[in-house]
């Protein structure tokens, strides 16, 4: 277990406490990207980039039929494709499942199905659209998480529109979805409704479905479901990768793409902050490339992580994560060993914690002890 600072701030103190190790529970996967279970229970649901979603059973292992193939209906690969799924709260009783992918068009879209008679597997008859988000010159920087929040809301997550720099200036536009957090209510009216509250309700010229924006590309994002609290991975462009952390129920952040990059001014040698918010923690790309959102684990297997935020890099393959705290909060890297390259995390039902790699795994992260 390696102990740093907080920020930038290089590596201290290394200890012999065991950590968390990773076990390898699937193999042999088509470009895995996202884990998730719906709410209660076991079974574990992977996302394949290519548009499948396939289901492992505990003791079982992969079932032979996917829960959804969308691979005639999904733009792939690079930064686009199938890239997540999201379960309703109530999926025991309303068989309600949003799919999140990248179309022909190129546009970001969510779309909910219904299971069918087979609890394995899906409707694909049923799907109803409930948002598409044009994604038009660049295939980079989609976002693509959807998930729902503490509050019964979905949250998606959106890119810059890519290209370098944020050429058509989404970042800090509110007038466009691109760039930014969405929070809709798709349970008052289909396909959705913008919740009253939301921060920009009312602006003129501001997309309502906002809930924070001034992102470049956010992979990925996630609620600690004791707290409440938001943590947002955001990608960065030539220098700095970012993690976000925003009080429960507070929205309305401008996290500062192009303005900023990390917490630092982007191609320029000084720019105002005003109205900003700045990430809790980055690091430099002598470090890394590209940030991999993680969870705050709240499980029982890894008693040494507890409350922590744990994320990773994609290039390097670190782990690490971030211990509950404010501004001096400690920084830990996990000697998982050589995973590859971390696409994604994924926890399940009862908290537990997973790691999806490019290479086709999917490891169950276990306590090192």
């Amino acid at each position: 277990m390696v102990l740093a600072g907080c920020g930038d701030a290089p590596v201290g103190q290394v200890t012999d406490d065991p950590g968390p190790r990773a076990e390898l529970l699937v193999e042999d996967l088509d470009a895995p990207l996202h884990v998730v279970s719906p709410p209660s229970d076991p079974r574990l649901f992977i996302v394949e980039q290519t548009g499948r979603i396939v289901v492992f059973e505990p003791g079982q292992g992969l079932r032979d039929t996917p829960f959804l193939d969308l691979s005639d209906r999904v733009t792939c690969c690079g930064e686009q494709g199938l890239l997540s799924l999201a379960f309703h709260p109530e999926y025991a009783t309303n068989g309600f499942a949003f799919a999140t992918f990248t179309d022909e068009d190129g546009s970001v879209r969510v779309e909910r199905f219904t299971v069918s008679s087979d609890p394995n597997v899906a409707n694909p008859a049923s799907a109803k659209v409930v948002i598409v988000v044009e994604h038009p010159n660049f295939g980079n920087h989609n976002g693509g998480l959807s998930l729902f929040g503490p509050d019964g809301m979905l949250y998606v997550g959106l890119g810059d529109g890519g290209g370098g720099g944020d050429p058509s200036g989404h970042g800090q536009n509110l007038g466009t979805l691109l760039g930014s957090l969405l929070r809709i209510d798709v349970d008052s009216y289909e396909p959705y409704e913008i919740p009253p509250d939301n921060p920009f309700v009312g602006r003129a010229g501001a997309r309502e479905e906002i809930w924070a924006y001034g992102l470049r590309n956010p992979w990925r994002f996630a609620f600690d479901s004791t707290s409440g609290e938001l943590y947002i991975a955001d990608v960065g462009q030539f220098l700095w990768e970012e993690v976000n952390r925003v009080p429960a129920g507070q929205g309305g952040q401008n996290y500062g793409w192009n303005v900023m990059e990390g917490a630092h001014c982007f191609n320029a040698g000084s720019c105002s902050q005003a109205g900003l918010t700045l990430p809790i923690y980055e690091y430099d790309h002598d470090d890394g490339c590209s940030i991999t959102g993680g969870h705050v684990y709240r499980g029982t297997a890894i008693p040494d992580v507890i409350g922590h935020y744990l994320f990773a890099d994609f290039c390097e393959g670190w782990v690490r994560s971030l211990a509950p705290g404010g501004a001096n909060q400690q920084v830990f890297e996990w000697d998982l060993g050589d995973l590859g390259k971390i696409t994604s995390f994924g926890v399940d039902a009862f908290g537990e914690l997973y790691i999806v790699t490019a290479n086709g795994r999917v490891y169950r992260i276990e306590s090192g002890a």
